[in-house]
């Protein structure tokens, strides 16, 4: 027997609007779920009304609870017109209901009904799910008793019942309610429960049975479960799987929770740290120590301390043979695992088999200071050590202890007591654990125009020299293509580019090579150039070209080189480009288009925060004494800007709680955070290799945030695999974006994409392509040298350095998307054909007449075009996507892509696969081109009839128009209209 019910406390509103007239309302609550009605008593001239009352809702469908909703409406009661006036109303999905063990008093906004609705004030609620037997539900009372729900506030409190409407799809269906308001209610319900249907029983024979989480989820997953026939060729907009989905969350974030993208009740003490769930900690700064005692009879102390609270401790390096040692280190205890009342600092010499105790010092954790920043840190003082009997003994030793939140300044250098088994003593293991701010290298593009070179003098005589330009900036090298000097001068005109990183440390090498023979070269000249000394532009205007005196190397013997000038000069045209932004990642999810040179930045738009809350369900990377763990940390990356959370060892559910900003130049850029298992931590047996082990990404684009809203969701993180999509487990996350300057956001909507180089010369693909990667290269190899470092493997996968791989998946998914983009006028073609049909006589009677009127009005036209498009605005407006798109499954294709495309998308470049398994991939890539060829004819077919009955002298006319026009109209610049429509986000967001 089904006893699932659906229990909802209402317990009070707070700052209603007024709406009586006399600057007061006299609320009460109607509530709605699945077909049933209740409405609570009403609260006479109080703005401020409390209600306390619960009812219990049938659950019919445990199944179907995923996709009920409980739509609880706040009304003003007039008595004198017997009318109400609407106040608000609030819609719970039935994805958020919890077990009543769970279940809390959340206070949510009131929403509006429509666009002019005067509306504030916020309703509380408990909404939770129980199986109690003991709630028995009751008859419904007939729609005549109703009426008596103006007179219920006049009645005495313990004739005062709860009137319920049941809707007539549901007639069958039962309802409960019961008050908490009332205790006089409660007797005379549990004296007489024959006679008071609407109150529970006392049910003190049955057992009390609690719905779990367990089983909650059980029914969210059966709802929600795809069917057992999955069809292949499906659409690419389908539904994501409950599983896969992105979920909302309500933590609570700077002391209060978050309820409707806001902070509901929020601490006032909270500091600028809002965004992240507030961690205690018990801080200890170990400084130095002085006047220590010998402990041998040597006279030498080598010195450490030993910070122990309960089964923390925390120890520091030894110093050896010093009696005034300084360590200047800061431990960090969670305050939630303390499991003593008393912190022991002891002070002990180093020894090989067994560590002397010199002294220590206790604390009573009650009697710690609180530090809440921007407070001044907490100065060290002196105390005197103690022996082991609570005497005072010869020695000092420098503490400040405190208590304080992640906000504090300690917080990223304090070694941590959930890494107590990391040697402290290892600054390379201590500085991985450890959350860093990384920024990125400013990128320039270096172009090297070769022109010519005169007066070459060739490694061979009787022959003309077949010459070429090679130029070299680091590991980069770009060659123009070889020229027979039959003149000894060559010329060639080429352009080569290069990317470089500030400081510039590298030089630009040129030399001038003759190709004696396929595969030897020989070297004719050689001029360096120091980046430093190269001229800079923000534009395309001209730099003045200079000549090079090339200089050739002669070999003395081998370890010397003699350097020899002679009359050979080269003819370059060099500059550092800064008109272009430098793409160093998949231009579709950037994080900055800015150009490089400063004085063409915009200002900023805004502000971008980013709560890391925590990871849930998380699959072990590694195994450690026999049992599967992960020691992870978060990456994030936004414009130059690149930050590392500290690594949380031996958890499968980590909590990190940091927080991050971020200044926005354009809101058509993207967010990533990505979470790792960290490879260093726990040696080979970690994972078998050396490289840090990508767990899943999340992409945030700016232009899907509302300004100033709380964004906080579970996201899960999928990740594409050679066996098919897995998902890793989930990050949740709180954002917010805030904007400081609305005009200039709205502005950067007309502006291109990228800076205007990339219009007025623009690079091909391949010039593309090989810069990025070069680009990547540069950032990886800088975030490398860093300490702790970002590793290569870290930074690729953030930038999506595989994106523009060949992948018959993703070719898939983008011919999905763009049939989706056709739908709507195949739907207007069937429809039309419909029409044409007579298969609705009644439409197309008024088509006739909407056409008929057309035809006799044609001024009409263009206005009823322009209205039926605003309708369909306004009826589309509120299924507007509420929350960032995240990656999907289904508009990726990843469930059902075949284990042989999977396959050759996670091939290597160039292939490792066997010839026959090549041969096969070959033949099927032939299919589809020939498939494309196919479409390409009809498409050509279809412009020749075109040009087949527009007469020839139309189409010279209009070319020859089109050639000559106007300066006016010659835009190297992409229009208004198209850099809106590029600056959209797009279901790129959502592919895998």
């Amino acid at each position: 027997m089904n006893n699932l019910k659906l229990g909802v406390q209402v317990v009070s509103a707070h700052d209603l609007m007024p709406k009586d007239g006399q600057g007061s309302s006299s609320a009460f609550a109607e509530l709605l779920f699945d077909g049933q009605k209740f409405r609570t008593t009403i609260k006479e001239k109080d703005l401020n009304p409390v209600w306390d009352e619960s009812f219990y809702f049938n659950i019919s469908d445990p199944s179907n609870l995923p996709h009920l909703a409980l739509d609880v409406y706040v009304y003003n009661n007039n008595r004198a017109t017997n009318s109400r006036s609407f106040l608000g109303k609030v819609t719970l999905s039935g994805t958020s209901f919890v077990p009543q063990s769970d279940a809390v008093v959340l206070h949510y906004p009131l929403e509006k009904r429509g666009i002019f609705s005067r509306i504030r004030g916020e309703l509380g609620l408990k909404v939770y799910i129980t199986n109690d037997p003991t709630i028995k539900s009751s008859s419904p009372i007939p729609d005549a008793e109703t009426n008596v729900k103006v007179n219920h506030a006049k009645a005495p409190k313990s004739e005062v019942r709860h009137t319920f409407h049941h809707l007539p799809k549901t007639n069958h269906s039962h309802s409960h309610s019961h008050s908490h308001s009332h205790p006089q209610s409660h007797s005379h319900a549990h004296s007489q429960p024959q006679n008071d249907h609407h109150h529970h029983n006392d049910g003190s024979t049955e057992a009390s049975h609690e719905v779990t989480y367990q089983e909650v989820e059980e029914m969210k997953r059966k709802a929600e479960a795809p069917p057992p026939q999955i069809v292949r060729m499906h659409s690419a907009s389908a539904a994501q799987p409950v599983d896969f989905a992105l979920k909302e969350t309500s933590p609570y974030l700077g002391g209060g929770r978050v309820v409707g993208g806001r902070i509901i009740h929020a601490d006032k003490t909270a500091s600028t740290y809002d965004l992240v769930e507030r961690m205690q900690f018990l801080y200890v700064r170990v400084v130095k120590a002085r006047d220590l005692p010998n402990m041998d009879i040597t006279g030498s102390l080598d010195p450490f301390v030993e910070v122990r609270i309960g089964n923390y401790k925390g120890v520091t390096k030894h110093i050896d043979s010093n009696d005034h040692p300084e360590w200047n280190v800061v431990f960090a205890f969670s305050k939630d695992r303390l499991q003593a009342s008393v912190l022991e600092v002891k002070v002990k010499d180093k020894d090989l088999i067994k560590d002397d105790f010199v002294g220590i010092v206790r604390f009573d954790l009650h009697e710690l200071p609180t530090r809440v920043p921007p407070d001044s840190p907490l100065a060290p003082q002196w105390y005197r050590i103690e022996d082991k009997k609570g005497e005072k003994v010869k020695g000092e030793l420098m503490l400040a202890v405190w208590l304080g939140t992640q906000a504090d300044e300690a917080y990223s250098e304090a070694w941590h007591s959930d890494t107590a088994g990391i040697d402290i003593q290892s600054s390379a293991a201590s500085a991985l654990l450890r959350s860093k701010v990384y920024h990125a290298p400013r990128l320039w593009y270096v172009r090297v125009n070769v022109i010519e070179a005169q007066d070459l003098v060739p490694t061979e005589k009787n022959r003309f020299p077949e010459v070429f330009c090679k130029a070299q900036i680091g590991h980069q090298i770009m060659k123009t293509k070889p020229v027979q000097a039959r003149t000894l001068n060559a010329l060639w005109n080429e352009d080569l580019l290069f990317v470089a990183a500030e400081p510039f440390d590298d030089h630009l090498v040129i030399t001038v090579e003759d190709r004696v023979a396929p595969g030897k070269d020989e070297i004719i000249g050689r001029v360096t150039v120091p980046l430093t000394q190269i001229d800079r532009r923000a534009d395309d205007r001209l730099i003045p070209t200079r000549w090079f005196h090339l200089e050739k190397l002669v070999a003395v013997d081998v370890d010397q080189l003699k350097k020899e000038k002679f009359a050979s000069r080269l003819h370059c045209r060099v500059c550092l480009d800064g008109g272009y932004h430098v793409l160093d990642e998949s231009t579709h999810y950037s994080s900055d288009l800015r150009p490089t040179a400063k004085q063409l930045w915009m200002p900023t738009i805004g502000v971008l925060e980013l709560g890391i809350l925590s990871a849930e369900g998380l699959h072990p990377m590694k195994t450690r004494e026999g049992r599967g763990t992960s020691d992870t940390y978060c990456v994030a990356k936004y414009g130059h800007k690149w930050i590392r959370t500290r690594t949380l060892v031996d958890s499968l559910s980590p909590k990190y709680n940091e927080q991050y900003t971020w200044e926005v130049f354009d809101p058509a850029t993207v967010l990533r955070v990505g979470v790792f298992d960290n490879c260093q931590i726990g040696g080979k047996e970690s994972n078998g290799i050396n490289k840090d082990v990508k767990i899943g990404k999340v992409r945030i684009r700016i232009s899907t945030l509302e300004t100033g809203r709380i964004y906080t969701h579970s996201y899960p993180l999928l990740v594409l695999q050679p066996n098919g999509v897995k998902k890793m487990g989930e990050l949740h996350l709180a954002i917010r974006f805030s904007c400081t300057s609305f005009a200039n956001m709205m502005y950067q909507y007309s502006r291109p994409l990228l800076p205007k180089m990339h219009y007025v010369r623009p690079f091909t693909v391949m010039q593309q392509d090989m810069l990025r990667f070069q680009a990547m290269n540069i950032v990886a190899m800088r975030l490398g040298r860093a300490e702790p470092p970002l590793r290569k493997e870290v930074v690729e996968y953030m930038s999506d350095v595989d994106s523009h791989l060949w992948s018959m998946r993703r070719s898939k998914a983008n011919f999905f998307r763009l049939m989706s983009c056709f739908s709507g006028l195949f739907a207007v073609g069937k429809w039309f054909g419909d029409i044409c049909m007579w298969r609705n006589p009644i439409t197309t009677v008024l088509v006739h007449i909407l056409f008929l009127m057309l035809v006799c009005f044609p001024e009409l036209i263009l206005p009823t075009i322009f209205l039926y498009m605003f309708l369909i605005g306004v009826w589309n407006y509120r299924y507007r996507p509420r929350y960032p798109p995240h990656m999907n499954i289904k508009i990726s294709q990843a469930d059902t892509s075949l284990p042989d495309e999977l396959d050759e998308e996670f091939d290597t470049f160039p292939t490792s696969k066997s010839p026959e398994l090549v041969r096969m991939r070959y033949d099927r890539l032939r299919s589809v081109a020939g498939r494309i060829q196919t479409v390409v004819g009809d498409v050509a077919t279809q412009a020749a009839i075109v040009l087949y009955v527009t007469p020839f002298q139309v189409i010279a006319a209009l070319i020859g128009f089109y050639v000559m026009r106007h300066p006016r109209f010659r835009y190297r610049l992409p229009s208004v209209p198209i850099s809106f429509f590029r600056r959209l986000p797009a279901r790129t967001d959502s592919m895998l």
